[in-house]
């Protein structure tokens, strides 16, 4: 087996997510994802705590909204640089993988273990927005509102996303969501 080779961490993510289609999720094993990639189980391991983290890529994705965040500018209300983010995120991240995001979401819904590890890493994504808009000088309280409601209204737009047969694009999905959070919140 080859010690080194480019790509190695989306080898081995491919290799797993076959496998897990093949498989499914509980009847593949880490030696037999490595033996499908074709890298050692020491380079599996490199690259990931365990078969789990195939999904989930570490911290990426709550490092992209802190950045995004505290790059905007400082005159856009806070749900706005929410939507520009996500939509940005949607189209630069989600849409150019949608086949395998849709395949890991399935198999995420079916395994307690992964939806435990789903529910901790949108936790690690409110924590960032949070964080993100109390050092743009929002108070703390509004700060928790937004991160709770970006990160339910993109939860609601991937499933809607996952489910469309007829593949209409995240952003319009995200745009949905959002519309339907403004209509149940009116008051009044």
């Amino acid at each position: 087996m080859a010690r080194w080779a480019p790509n190695t961490r989306e080898r081995l993510r491919a290799a797993a997510l076959a496998l897990f289609e093949e498989r499914g999720y509980a009847a593949t094993t880490v030696p037999d994802i490595v033996a499908r990639a074709g890298v050692t189980r020491r380079t599996f391991f490199r690259h990931f705590a365990d078969k789990r983290e195939v999904f989930f890529d570490g911290d990426e994705i709550p490092e992209l909204a802190a950045r995004m965040i505290a790059t905007a500018p400082a005159h856009l209300a806070p749900m706005t640089v929410v939507a520009q983010g996500l939509h940005s995120l949607a189209r630069e991240r989600f849409e150019p993988r949608r086949a395998e995001i849709c395949f890991a979401r399935s198999v995420i819904a079916a395994e307690p273990a992964l939806r435990e590890r789903d529910l901790r890493k949108q936790a690690d994504l409110r924590d960032a927005i949070r964080r993100g808009f109390t050092a743009r000088g929002e108070d703390e309280r509004t700060a928790a509102a937004v991160a709770g409601i970006t990160v339910e209204a993109l939860q609601s737009a991937l499933d809607a996303w996952a489910s469309d047969v007829d593949e209409v694009p995240l952003t319009d999905h995200l745009d949905a969501a959002f519309d339907r959070m403004r209509a149940v919140l009116r008051v009044g």
